[in-house]
């Protein structure tokens, strides 16, 4: 479950990031540790995201949560970047990754496989589109059960 602070802390952070050009992935505050961690995950639009990327995002951010005094006890803060492994589930996400590479699996056989890789094409309300070998294929999305960004492994 999303922490409640997490969408003041998106509200928060976007116009930031937005500023760095960079863009928000996600954010999320683990309260089951000592002391607690906010982490937010950052992507650079442009090129890989950079430790600089992340570093500027942190001293960005570290101001404006000091100043808005939004979370009052002690807390860790981490920018990070998502990594590849990163799962596509929001809207935005299917938008920010088309053309990427993607394992999309589900939760039964589909046209005898449960998991497909190619490039990504978009996703609607009846399925995700990817690009086999230049050939267009939908996934019905009632099957699908994971998409995600694929390493090349």
């Amino acid at each position: 479950m999303t922490h409640p602070l997490i969408p003041q802390l998106i509200d928060l952070a976007t116009p930031l990031a937005q500023d760095l050009g960079l863009e928000i992935v996600e954010a999320l505050f683990q309260t089951n540790r000592r002391p607690p961690v906010l982490r937010v995950y950052i992507r650079n639009p442009i090129r890989d995201t950079s430790l600089d990327d992340c570093e500027r995002m942190s001293r960005a951010l570290e101001a404006q949560l000091d100043a808005k005094e939004i979370i009052l006890d002690t807390y860790v803060l981490e920018i990070s970047s998502p990594g590849i492994t990163q799962d596509l589930t929001t809207d935005r996400e299917f938008i920010s990754f088309k053309g990427f590479g993607v394992i999309v699996q589900t939760f039964e056989p589909y046209q005898g496989q449960q998991e497909w890789r190619g490039q990504l094409i978009r996703r609607d309300e009846s399925g995700v589109y990817l690009n086999l070998k230049g050939r267009a294929f939908a996934i019905p999305r009632q099957l699908v059960s994971r998409v995600k960004l694929d390493d090349g492994g």
